[in-house]
């Protein structure tokens, strides 16, 4: 079966731009009311009994050694070799593998939390429902889910340079909060937070949101 094109042009772009990348996006340069989010998430599900966390789209896996060091037991996946690699050179106490949000090879209810931070904008529309039913079928009852993604009203971005003015393919899909927040419920988790921050000095608005899958044992 061919890959679907829009994960190719992800791999390749930020294979491209991992090395310039690497450097700007780490826990620093995260917003306080995004550490805050992160922080509450470990927290929860430090006291939900703990378990396996996958950072999903971890890239350089600056975040993933982050939750590492407020006491999860975390590991990364991302679709872009270079960023793995990097990863690993970075953190070479954690696990990180490559992978894709559409079909994690990982079992069913493994997982006592997944995150998702920033790393689903590139997904056309039409697949996030399968990328958040992967989210669903991994998690554990009671698992959370902290997703973190650009929003706004069907817009479709097509850069062409990124990160240093590196070449780049993929294509940014910012779609409504409230949609994004059915989307997570038709996929069979509960919301229980949702943060949308609309600062003058951010980029576009980003929506935080905490969800939990039923029947916590």
């Amino acid at each position: 079966m061919s890959e679907l094109a829009f994960l190719a042009a992800v791999r390749t772009s930020y294979d491209t731009v991992a090395d310039t990348f690497a450097p700007r996006y780490g826990p620093d340069q995260i917003d306080p009311l995004g550490r805050a989010m992160l922080a509450g998430f470990a927290e929860m599900v430090r006291g939900s009994g703990g378990g396996p966390v996958a950072d999903l789209g971890c890239g350089p896996g600056r975040v993933t050694g982050w939750l590492a060091e407020l006491g999860l037991d975390v590991f990364g996946v991302d679709l872009s070799p270079r960023m793995v690699e990097l990863a690993r050179a970075a953190h070479p106490e954690l696990r990180f593998e490559v992978g894709s949000m559409t079909a994690l090879d990982l079992p069913d209810g493994q997982l006592a939390g997944a995150l998702a931070f920033f790393s689903t904008y590139h997904t056309p529309p039409e697949y996030l429902p399968t990328v958040f039913g992967e989210f669903s079928r991994t998690l554990a009852p009671g698992g959370r889910l902290l997703l973190g993604t650009y929003v706004g009203d069907d817009e479709q971005l097509r850069p062409t340079h990124a990160y240093g003015g590196h070449p780049v393919s993929y294509e940014s899909h910012l779609v409504p909060a409230e949609r994004v927040a059915t989307l997570l419920a038709d996929a069979g988790l509960v919301v229980t937070a949702r943060l949308l921050i609309e600062d003058s000095a951010a980029i576009r608005p980003q929506l935080l949101a905490l969800a939990e899958k039923p029947g916590r044992p």
